[in-house]
């Protein structure tokens, strides 16, 4: 198992942070190798379930999530969301938050903890490592994105 967090600043303010960030179809333009289907009607509401694919050929895998917790940013506080890793190989959750930052713009909050199966314990390190970077190049890409 693998739990981390990373927080990045956006120039953004808060709603445009919180739509990059979970327009669901958009990560597949920023993980590499990677394809994702929403099987759910738009807009994005708890219950709302997607499936990213990733890898090429014999070595793809489909990694379904459902969102259980969605809270969009308002007058009233930050967005936040929350997603239930659901795969055969892949499981977990994720949280992403989206606050005011000081001075303007957005501060993003992304936290999870991925669990790959038959993935011994000792590779809890690396794994955690590359997740981090994989998600923070991904979220700044995203925050990025025209």
């Amino acid at each position: 198992m693998a739990l981390f967090l990373l927080e990045r600043v956006s120039p953004h303010p808060v709603d445009r942070s919180w739509h990059r960030l979970t327009e669901w179809q958009r990560h597949a333009d920023v993980v590499p190798l990677t394809r994702v289907r929403v099987v759910t009607p738009p807009p994005t509401h708890q219950g709302t379930v997607f499936v990213a694919r990733s890898g090429v050929g014999l070595f793809a895998f489909d990694d379904p999530m459902e969102v259980v917790v969605w809270q969009p940013p308002g007058h009233d506080g930050p967005g936040m969301c929350r997603l239930e890793k659901r795969g055969s190989f892949v499981t977990g959750w994720a949280e992403i938050e989206v606050h005011p930052a000081d001075g303007g713009g957005s501060r993003v909050v992304w936290r999870e903890e991925i669990r790959v199966r038959l993935l011994p314990g000792f590779l809890d390190r690396p794994l955690r490592w590359a997740a981090r970077r994989m998600f923070g190049r991904a979220v700044e890409r995203l925050l990025r994105l025209p």
